[in-house]
């Protein structure tokens, strides 16, 4: 009966030593009123804006059908030899023919004929309009339709699935890039979701409670291009990665003295 009970309380024991993240770490916005349906104005919404090295797609449709093909010729993507993608202009294949209108250092495009534009700074509804302005010297009653081509973000660390994930949509929140990346795994830290986003050539770290409601309405909830996510392990998931060993120690040395207790009694 003794062995029985010394067993029993070192299990329980065990349990508790490897199952330290408490509950109240783990749930999003706990803050939250969920006993009522509630409303609230989005605020903490703004249209991304074009930064250098963006690559954007630019679509011309007009009444003049031929002189459109100049401005979209960068949007084919014609095949080479064998069918590999190949230079518009020579034929050449080519694995680094960029298709799309690249965003300079300096945050201009060169259109043919229209030259150069300032783009940077600007939403891709305003560099529309622009066009729309700029290209109706050249054809007649132009269509505009602008895209950012290469938005995208990662996500790193106590994810489910971590990785760079391209998005098809100028806007995406915090919340849908984890649910790309599987969701945070139960031992990441909440409380401190780092988020490093580089914009008008500098560098800033931002960190978010997933458990306050706040985070819905931070100015940062919403991502841009090439935005970085971290999700740090808790110590926890720290210790454990490298603790079978520590664990098989324990293990044995409480059996021991199991034993000798027993031997004794």
């Amino acid at each position: 009966m003794k062995l029985r009970y010394l067993i029993a309380i070192f299990y329980t024991l065990t349990l508790f030593t490897f199952s330290c993240t408490a509950y109240k770490d783990v749930p999003y916005f706990q803050d939250l009123n969920r006993d009522s349906v509630s409303t609230e104005k989005i605020n903490n919404f703004s249209p991304l804006t074009i930064q250098p090295g963006d690559l954007l797609a630019i679509h011309v449709t007009s009444l003049n059908h031929e002189a459109d093909v100049q401005f979209n010729y960068n949007l084919e993507r014609p095949s080479g030899i064998n069918g590999i993608s190949g230079d518009v202009t020579s034929g050449i294949a080519s694995e680094n023919v960029v298709y799309g209108y690249l965003v300079d250092g300096d945050g201009n495009i060169t259109l043919p004929m229209a030259g150069k534009l300032k783009v940077s700074g600007l939403t891709t509804s305003q560099i529309a309009a622009t066009l729309q302005t700029t290209l109706s010297d050249y054809v007649s009653k132009p269509i505009i339709n602008v895209r950012l081509e290469n938005f995208k973000i990662s996500v790193l660390g106590d994810v489910k699935n971590p990785g760079s994930y391209t998005i098809n949509n100028e806007s995406v929140t915090l919340s849908e890039a984890l649910a790309l990346a599987g969701d945070l795994n139960t031992t990441g830290i909440r409380n401190n979701v780092l988020i490093v986003r580089e914009i008008d050539g500098t560098r800033k770290y931002i960190t978010l409670d997933l458990r306050s409601k706040k985070t819905l309405t931070s100015p940062y909830y919403y991502l841009r291009n090439n935005d970085v996510i971290y999700v740090q392990p808790n110590h926890d998931k720290v210790s454990s990665s490298d603790s079978s060993f520590q664990k098989a120690s324990l293990i044995i040395a409480a059996l021991s003295l199991i034993a000798i207790f027993v031997t004794r009694n």
